[in-house]
């Protein structure tokens, strides 16, 4: 979609420093941490929430999940880290492209 910020930082229209990338995913920091260590999951493929998976899709998200712990390691979040995918207006989703937050660095609030 040429007017989601995402898909222009996964099109390289948006330069932005890439934490980790594969031919599913790219990972960046959060322009707007709310940890100290805060990074976006994000497809490659543009799909606008987690509602709009395709049963064909679960390999993609299987595989979103499976990296994220080298992605922790990475991000030095050893002794562990929170993931956080928000679905929808109603779940807090801001930016209508599927990504998944990975927060840690410290102590971090319950729910």
């Amino acid at each position: 979609m040429a007017d989601c910020i995402f898909c222009q930082i996964v099109e390289n229209r948006v330069p932005v420093p890439r934490l980790y990338e594969d031919d599913q995913l790219i990972v960046i920091a959060d322009k707007y941490p709310k940890a100290p260590v805060h990074a976006l999951v994000i497809t490659r493929d543009h799909i606008a929430s987690l509602t709009d998976v395709k049963p064909d899709q679960a390999p993609l998200l299987a595989h979103a999940l499976a990296i994220l712990p080298e992605v922790a390691r990475t991000l030095g979040l050893a002794d562990g880290f929170r993931t956080i995918i928000n679905t929808g207006p109603g779940g807090g989703q801001e930016i209508p492209h599927l990504h998944i937050h990975v927060l840690g660095g410290g102590r971090l609030p319950g729910f």
